[in-house]
């Protein structure tokens, strides 16, 4: 008979996030239903619990990783899985676990207080090779991570070269026991176009020069990469007005004057810590 894998990634150390279950069976479904992984297709599910949402993934023929850092869930996982051979648990905590080098999706209720560590892990290394995500968030988290022009440059260089949508939004009582503040679906697809070199480094050329200082209009950030007159061409094309302020053009239209950009300009390399990221701390 076939079994489940059991795999442990390197030394897990305590974290203060809280443990809530999400128990809402449409909710689940939903989330299912939304990432559309089937048999070929690898996606993990990250803080798995007792299984919520492996057991579905792993019905649509996935190969799922489920990883989890609670000997007590593990054992649940172990225990409710097995006989799949497409599902492997993996014993660690999601800071450190090292991730597929492969195209693969995630599907997961995030543990709050990792939220952000783990989206930096997913979205901020240039060649990652996630492909789709459907997370389950804080939704005040999911509300400033979805702004049209976010507030800070880490979040812009997700936002721009992933769309980040806040699907819906997800009671407490979805969950046991119950958090004191609502979840939402967030949505994460690869923008069409911005997985070129090229491309991202005249992203991040134009944002770094955007967010470490704040009151330039955009054609002062494009005149970094381009003359005056070139610059003023550029933003034209793309529909964005030379004088406004860098920090009002929105993920959207960052990522078009970067796709324009990066077919002609020689932007400088990206910093090393975008290409080989180092693990959380």
């Amino acid at each position: 008979m076939p079994t489940i894998t059991a795999t442990r990634c390197s030394r897990t150390s305590k974290s203060p996030s809280g443990v809530h279950i999400l128990r809402a069976a449409s909710v689940v479904r939903s989330l299912v239903r939304s990432a559309g992984v089937g048999p070929g297709d690898l996606v993990l599910d990250l803080g798995a619990g007792p299984g919520t949402l492996t057991a579905p993934l792993a019905a649509t023929g996935a190969h799922v990783a489920a990883i989890e850092r609670s000997p007590k869930f593990v054992r649940q996982l172990e225990r409710r899985l097995a006989g799949r051979d497409n599902v492997r648990i993996v014993t660690g905590d999601l800071r450190r676990c090292p991730l597929p080098w492969r195209p693969y999706a995630v599907v997961a209720s995030l543990p709050y207080s990792l939220s952000t560590a783990i989206l930096r892990r997913l979205l901020q290394p240039a060649r990652t090779p996630l492909r789709a995500a459907d997370l389950v968030v804080e939704r005040g988290f999911a509300k400033r991570l979805t702004q049209a022009a976010p507030r800070d440059l880490q979040t812009a260089w997700w936002a721009a070269r992933f769309e980040l949508r806040l699907l819906r939004r997800i009671r407490a009582d979805c969950f046991q026991p119950a958090p004191s503040v609502d979840s939402a679906h967030l949505l994460v697809r690869p923008r069409t176009g911005m997985r070129r070199g090229s491309t991202q480094r005249a992203l991040w050329s134009l944002l770094e020069t955007a967010y470490s200082t704040p009151s330039l209009p955009v054609r002062s950030v494009v005149t970094g990469l381009l003359v005056r007159r070139q610059a003023g061409r550029a933003l034209s094309e793309v529909g964005i007005e030379a004088t406004r302020p860098a920090l009002a053009v929105t993920v959207t239209e960052w990522a078009d004057l970067a796709r324009s950009l990066g077919e002609w300009v020689d932007a400088p390399s990206l910093p090393s810590q975008l290409i080989r990221p180092g693990k959380e701390r």
